[in-house]
């Protein structure tokens, strides 16, 4: 049996497609969902679903009853008075599901920075996860992306509508991206192999040598119009994210993310691409998903 949590999120949904399109597979599925309502009908058809959050221990271990995988995604919760309490909240309940539950393999969504990223908000938080629940014993790959393409996809208004979209990075400096569907179909092939063992780190790096300014040239180019990037400072994302609900905590590290990113570099050039877990370019994303988000604004 294979458990996934946040079924209705961007790789979630992702992840369930792949793993519903494989014919020869022999494990059955159960999701956790605050609101099933959300789920496909397709995917309420052919899983089980229970009702909560994972960051429940009761629904935890419900869900986990006789399950052997499970995908693990913390989502994020700006009302959070805490980030590294908020990932803690999440990640304790899963000592009572490993091993006694008969969960053997772990695989979880993380980021790239391990060793390197210090002070980094939620990336910070995210690393420090991982560490825990390899530390519990069980068999886990924690999958490390960089900048998801998806992350554009909140600025698909602007981006038709002032031909702008805005990053805290330096314009000019490499940022590695990667797309939501090679995270779901990375997930889907370590939770349809039951062979591997042990911990270790897959980073999901594209194929791509960009900079803001060199991914604003490709958005003009699949658009056909012009559309620039513009660079915001850590102290506008937290103005930002207090403006629309977020906790002070929660907005603190956000900034102390986006000044990580820019100081220490990790999602930068110095990151070699990984071609067998993440293939899809930029461009071919702008093509096939950002190209139908803007015209749809």
């Amino acid at each position: 049996m294979i458990v996934v949590t946040t079924p209705t999120g961007q790789i979630g949904r992702q992840l369930l497609d792949r793993l519903l399109d494989t014919p020869d597979r022999t494990a059955g599925i159960r999701v956790i969902a605050r609101d099933p309502a959300r789920l496909s009908p397709r995917v309420r058809e052919h899983v089980e679903v229970v009702r909560g959050s994972h960051a429940d221990p009761t629904v935890l271990k419900e869900a986990c009853a006789g399950a052997d995988r499970l995908f693990w995604l913390v989502p994020p919760t700006p009302a959070a008075d805490s980030v590294e309490g908020h990932f803690q909240n999440f990640t304790e309940p899963l000592r009572e599901v490993i091993g006694p539950q008969g969960v053997e393999r772990i695989v979880g969504v993380s980021s790239l920075g391990r060793n390197v990223a210090k002070n980094a908000g939620q990336i910070s938080a995210s690393l420090a996860m991982d560490e825990a629940i390899a530390a519990m014993g069980v068999h886990y790959r924690a999958l490390c992306a960089p900048f998801l393409m998806e992350n554009l996809l909140e600025q698909a208004e602007s981006i038709r509508n002032a031909g702008v979209f805005f990053l805290a990075l330096a314009e000019d400096r490499v940022v590695r991206t990667c797309s939501t569907r090679d995270v779901g179909a990375t997930a889907a092939r370590l939770l349809l192999d039951g062979s591997w063992t042990g911990q270790q780190d897959v980073p999901l790096v594209g194929p791509d040598d960009l900079s803001p300014e060199g991914m604003a040239q490709v958005v003009s180019e699949v658009l056909d119009r012009p559309v620039r990037v513009q660079r915001t400072s850590s102290a506008d994302y937290k103005a930002t994210e207090l403006r629309f609900g977020a906790s002070e905590a929660w907005a603190q590290g956000v900034a102390d993310m986006v000044e990580a990113l820019n100081e220490q570099g990790f999602y930068g050039a110095v990151e070699p691409s990984t071609p067998d877990s993440a293939p899809t370019g930029f461009r071919q994303w702008c093509e096939e998903v950002l190209r139908s988000a803007v015209l749809a604004q």
